[in-house]
């Protein structure tokens, strides 16, 4: 019998467990020129705003031990251009195609809602609930009855797939995943980044223009597996993990603290291929555990 390394998140049947991150590779162009895409079961494009947005001033990265913080401030095309130019070509790799939204208010991301829910090739939505980058960013993922209240706005204005994308930068993570399960999510993706500081205390200046960002990368890993250990614990749908993944070993660990899928981020400014590597790693590691199908992996961390 062959590996299956297919993985069903709700509605959502994907190829393989592997997804990208949003923000961290654009829309797939940007890896496509190193690897074949099939490897993943999902691109999960940059998040879209009703209208083009600029951005934080520069710079707008840093380097940090193990990691990195970026306060990029979500910049991107805006909604029309989005759909005129690159939903196509996002569409035409191959994996499925998420769309990751973001809005300042509750009446954006119900406005972008409903928009996508007429696209064709839309396999899901991904509701940034918790950008840490941004002025706004973090008022949805931090109160269970203000993400409630926001998931189920939107899930009344579409019939696809929602992912509602969870902050670390809260008490009670579990409380949030079990807010927006209440309010209709389909899934919940942890983490998002951390927020994080760098400073150049020789010039006594912060080394992003924002002064905070968001910390990515293999640093935040552990925190990232206790947060999805928790959120898995809590609710009943798919739990999808991101957060300082950088190898196939990383992603089985997420599995078996329960999650159903996960997202390759930071890793891919280092390797833009990483995503072939760790694949055919994960495939080696299941045939030497003499496990065949991936899915049966997910939750079974012993008590």
């Amino acid at each position: 019998m062959p590996l299956d390394l297919s993985v069903k998140l709700g509605p959502l049947e994907l190829s393989s467990p592997l997804m990208t991150a949003s923000g961290c590779s654009g829309y797939g162009k940007e890896l496509d020129r190193y690897h074949d895409l099939s490897v993943y079961g999902a691109l999960v494009g940059k998040s879209i705003s009703r209208n083009p947005r600029l951005g934080n001033p520069y710079p707008r990265t840093a380097e940090t031990a193990a990691g990195m913080i970026n306060a990029i401030g979500l910049q991107n095309e805006g909604y029309e251009a989005f759909v005129k130019n690159t939903l196509p070509k996002m569409r035409s790799f191959g994996p499925k195609a998420i769309v990751n939204i973001v809005g300042h208010d509750f009446e954006e991301y119900v406005w972008l809602t409903e928009r996508f829910d007429n696209e064709e090739g839309v396999a899901a939505l991904e509701l940034n609930l918790s950008c840490p980058n941004v002025a706004e960013g973090l008022q949805f993922s931090t109160e269970p009855g203000t993400c409630e209240r926001l998931v189920a706005a939107c899930r009344a204005k579409t019939r696809l797939p929602i992912i509602a994308k969870l902050s670390p930068n809260v008490a009670d993570i579990a409380g949030i995943a079990k807010a927006a399960e209440r309010g209709g999510a389909d899934m919940v993706c942890a983490i998002n980044t951390l927020v994080g500081m760098a400073i150049n205390w020789r010039k006594r200046e912060p080394l992003v223009a924002n002064f905070t960002g968001g910390l990515s990368g293999p640093a935040i890993k552990p925190v990232a597996l206790r947060c999805v250990w928790q959120a898995a614990r809590a609710v009943k749908i798919p739990v999808i993990a991101i957060g300082g993944i950088s190898n196939a070993d990383d992603v089985l660990e997420f599995m078996v603290a329960g999650a159903s899928a996960v997202q390759l981020g930071t890793i891919l400014f280092v390797e833009p291929d990483a995503g072939q590597t760790i694949y055919n790693g994960i495939k080696q590691r299941l045939l030497d555990a003499g496990i065949q199908r991936i899915s049966d992996l997910v939750g079974t961390l012993r008590a």
